[in-house]
């Protein structure tokens, strides 16, 4: 988060903030830079100097969205002991702890977008392709370690879209299958 030096919001964040809480409230498609502006109580010329349009503001919120996913990863990282396949535990630990975030709607009202723009989600994309790369370049179980990161992102994509079968029990079952299989492996 880009804080002032009194630990105020920087402009960059209130116009991110009120653009997330709009797309919450009315989706991706409806919302307007005007309406941005107000609600982050700037002018607009304030919020195109930030960002000169919607692509840009849009843009912003995914980058906001994977940022805050690899600041996740990165402070588990610091309280997590060298173990077998850290990589694909990190990443599984990090999309299950964003789970109960405001993300749900944000990403819900990018992924419309990106219906018109399939480009917004290329800051998606690259990540995808690092995290398997960094999967394939540090596992000590590479099918574990897939299998373990597919089934979370699968799990999350039913929960963000509001499409999941599972019970709450079901979902904590699921959820230590996986971690049984990341640390334990696949037996040939």
């Amino acid at each position: 988060m880009f804080v002032c030096a009194r630990g105020r919001k920087s402009s960059r964040e209130k116009i991110l903030d009120a653009a997330a809480e709009l797309v919450s409230e009315i989706g991706s498609g409806r919302l307007t830079l005007e309406a941005v502006a107000e609600r982050a109580g700037l002018s607009k010329g304030g919020l195109l100097y930030n960002f000169p349009n919607k692509e840009a503001l849009l843009q912003g919120m995914i980058q906001r969205i994977v940022d805050e996913v690899s600041t996740e990863k990165e402070a588990l990282r610091r309280q997590t002991e060298p173990c077998r396949n850290l990589e694909a535990r990190l990443c599984i630990a990090a999309l299950l702890k964003m789970r109960g975030s405001a993300m749900k709607d944000v990403a819900n009202g990018m992924l419309a977008a990106s219906a018109e723009n399939p480009r917004l989600l290329d800051p998606v994309r690259h990540v995808i392709k690092e995290t398997l790369d960094n999967l394939k370049a540090n596992s000590d179980d590479l099918d574990a370690a897939l299998l373990g990161w597919l089934a979370v992102e699968g799990l999350s994509n039913l929960e963000m879209h509001d499409l999941s079968p599972f019970s709450e029990g079901d979902r904590e079952r699921i959820v230590k299958a996986i971690e049984r299989l990341v640390s334990k492996g696949i037996a040939e």
